[in-house]
């Protein structure tokens, strides 16, 4: 079947841009065509390697040939972006979180709906092989009813490699609104939506000092808490135990495990497409490998794009929507606002698990 394609305008020609420009080649219904940035030489940078036409920041809203406006700015610029596209008319996706503040996040959806245009949001790892297998696996009761699990994602920080880590130690920064999407995602993909949470949160050092070569001996202040600590209890029942660190020097704990009434499942790392699945169903029993039944293992960023192009002329809800990055959001400010308060938040949001993708799934083809 012949679809039409669906013309998209890059607005953030960062580190993670070329990622998004060589997956997004996978998808035949799109067609990535403009690019703009603040620095308009990324811009025509980003242009030239891929085949692109850059444009100003301002233009790009203006085009009228551009159906989605893919935003790939840095976190505080999500909102203003989002606003920005859809107040021009255009259906809009962007990196994770999908804002920094549930009041304008909100307003983001709101704007949506009045206006008939959709938002979706990453992160789109859920997609990949290995993701959609443990959907599939809980799904069809390998494990049985899930009770609990635990989720750890836990290092030293950025700035050791990251070539502008100054951010991460800010206000909307912290391990938790950068790297919790993934693993709420994940969680929310298998399990379904958070219903209350508690946390404890903490900072391991006022200041941080880049290693990094060329940003070697900068001094950074940290303003935001680099080791989170809490317990997220979903609407099915099941007990999840998270910790989200900058402060960890090396761990050997499991990325995602998840622990069922017939069995045990570790999950690979939600920040990846693919891993290795691990079940264990017997007291006593070793690990047994469980191969992936699905593709995009691979770093496969800008899936979630596709499906949401598939999704506007399909007129079906896409998977990685707005409701379910806004639900995310919540939980994790929900997180930081226990840790606060020292006192359970209850979750106001909530979100429809998003569908789990066919198994007969091509490559470059999704329904």
């Amino acid at each position: 079947m012949s679809i039409e394609k669906t013309k998209i305008g890059v607005v953030g020609c960062g580190n993670i841009s070329d990622a998004y420009f060589k997956a997004s080649k996978t998808f035949k219904w799109l067609d990535v065509a403009v690019c703009a940035d603040l620095n308009a030489e990324a811009a025509d940078t980003k242009a030239k390697e891929y085949g692109l036409e850059a444009v100003s920041t301002d233009a790009i809203y203006g085009r009228d040939d551009i159906d989605i406006i893919l935003n790939l700015t840095t976190p505080q610029a999500h909102v203003p972006v989002n606003m920005a596209a859809l107040e021009a008319g255009k259906h809009t996706y962007c990196e994770k979180p999908f804002g920094l503040d549930r009041e304008s996040a909100k307003k983001v959806l709101e704007t949506a709906d009045a206006k008939g245009l959709m938002t979706g949001c990453a992160p789109d790892t859920f997609f990949g092989g290995t993701h959609q297998t443990c959907r599939k696996l809980i799904d069809d009761n390998w494990i049985g009813k899930v009770l609990s699990g635990t989720a750890f994602m836990m290092c030293p920080g950025h700035e050791s490699w990251h070539p502008a880590p100054e951010f991460y130690y800010l206000q909307g920064g912290g391990p938790l609104l950068d790297m919790g999407p993934y693993y709420i995602t994940a969680l929310v993909n298998m399990l379904g939506p958070v219903k209350r949470v508690c946390g404890m949160t903490g900072k391991g050092f006022e200041k941080r000092v880049c290693t990094r070569e060329d940003r070697f001996g900068i001094i950074m202040p940290v303003e935001t808490p680099t080791h989170i600590a809490g317990i997220l209890e979903f609407v099915s029942g099941a007990i999840i135990t998270m910790v989200m660190s900058f402060d960890v020097k090396k761990h050997g704990n499991s990325c995602i495990e998840l622990h069922g009434t017939d069995g045990s499942m570790q999950v690979p790392d939600p920040n990846g497409f693919g891993g290795t699945i691990k079940i264990a169903r017997n007291r006593g029993e070793d690990w047994q490998t469980v191969p992936s039944v699905y593709g995009y293992t691979d770093n496969m960023r800008s899936i979630g794009l596709a499906d949401m192009a598939l999704a506007i002329k399909q007129g079906r809800d896409a998977r990685c929507d707005g409701k379910r990055a806004y639900h995310v959001l919540d939980v994790m400010l929900s997180l930081l606002d226990s840790g606060e308060k020292g006192e359970y938040v209850t979750i106001a949001s909530t979100c429809e698990k998003p569908a789990a993708l066919p198994l007969n799934l091509l490559h470059g083809e999704l329904n």
